[in-house]
Formats: C-alpha cells, sequence, structure tokens
C-alpha cells in the first residue's frame, strides 16, 4: 500500500449558475470525520438561506474511505457528481461541498448532475494540489545509556522527533512514514531494553 497520497493545501471556491440557480462551491482540506462535521455544520450555519447543501468526501492514503450527501436533491444527482470530481482530481483528505440557492427552473436530474459537477470542478480548478505522506506515531522508552543509539536511528531514518523527556528513563515520540515504520522497529528492537509503542499524534 502507498503511503504517498494528494489532497489540497488549503480552502478554495468555485461557481456554477444554471436558470437562475446558483451552485457555489467549497473546498476543503480535512483529516477525519469530525473536521468534517465542523465545516458542514458551519456552512449551514452561514448559508441557512440556501435550498440544499450537498458534499462529498474522501478520507485515506488509498481513497477507500469516502461518502456522498444528495441533501433532498434526487437520488445520484448532487454528491455522486461532486465524488466523481474529487475522485477524477485523484485527490484525497478533501470535503468539496455545494450549496444551492434554487432559481426557480426545474433542472431535472440530468441538468442538476451537470450543475453539480461543474461547481465542484470550479472550486477545485482553484485549489493547490499537494503531496501528503500518510505517518504513524509511536512513543519510544529506553534507559539513558541507550540515547545515542536511538538518536542515531531519528537521524539516519530523519524521523520527526517530539515529546522528548530526557531524565533516567527517557522517551520521546517520534512519526514515521508508514512505508518505513517496520524498518525502523527492526532496528529499535536491536538497541538494549527500550519499548515501542502506538502513540496518539
Amino acid at each position: 500500500m502507498s503511503d504517498t497520497f494528494f489532497t489540497v493545501a488549503s480552502a478554495s471556491e468555485g461557481m456554477y449558475r444554471e436558470k437562475g440557480s446558483k451552485f457555489i462551491a467549497f473546498v476543503l482540506p480535512v483529516k477525519d470525520e469530525e473536521e468534517i462535521g465542523k465545516h458542514l455544520a458551519r456552512l449551514r450555519r452561514q448559508y441557512f438561506d440556501a435550498r440544499h447543501h450537498c458534499y462529498a468526501w474522501r478520507l485515506g492514503a488509498e481513497g477507500t474511505h469516502y461518502r456522498a450527501n444528495d441533501d433532498g436533491e434526487p437520488s445520484g444527482s448532487a454528491g455522486k457528481p461532486i465524488l466523481g470530481q474529487i475522485v477524477s482530481c485523484g485527490l484525497t483528505n478533501v470535503l468539496v461541498a455545494v450549496v444551492r440557492y434554487f432559481g426557480g427552473v426545474l433542472l431535472g436530474v440530468g441538468g442538476l448532475a451537470h450543475a453539480y459537477k461543474q461547481a465542484a470542478a470550479d472550486a477545485l480548478a482553484h485549489a493547490t494540489v499537494v503531496p501528503g505522506i500518510l505517518a504513524e506515531t509511536y512513543r519510544v522508552t529506553f534507559e539513558y545509556p541507550d540515547m545515542n543509539h536511538v538518536l542515531r536511528v531519528v537521524k539516519d531514518m530523519e524521523l520527526e522527533c517530539f515529546a522528548q523527556d530526557f531524565n533516567l528513563v527517557c522517551s520521546m515520540k517520534v512519526r514515521v512514514r508508514k512505508s518505513l515504520s517496520a524498518q525502523m522497529m527492526q532496528r529499535l528492537e536491536r538497541i538494549g531494553s527500550l519499548t515501542v509503542e502506538p502513540a496518539m499524534p
């Protein structure tokens, strides 16, 4: 499994108009469903007078965790075309939401799908795409005499090191890209009496 993916660097917006209806699209980088929920709640408050708040999101390095929501539009006419744009751009860890102001003319399922697709595409066209790395965090606990050996592994493997505590019994958190975690564990296990445990970032 690859631990490299592509996402967006920051928020961007787009718009599409069709027969009086206005579709405003928002692209947002996200890390988990909790963050997605907060963004959607904020957009609903900010655009409380919009007829529909449709969206799609995709999470994970392989983009296998996703959801699309039509928010009252005909089934498959909003969330699915929005998700399609995310997939066609090869992005993950991203939320695309489109709010619709109804213009008084019915667009039909095909017209709606086209409008939501175009709005999402416009917002994504304004986004800056950046590579991301899927990483894992571990807590390493070791005795002071083993510090130089542990720091050698940190330096050699270019690990991100934080939350350090260097006393008689030392500990630190390290962040390693997922594809290198097994190699890191093998090297650390050769050092004296230390423990390596998964930790919260």
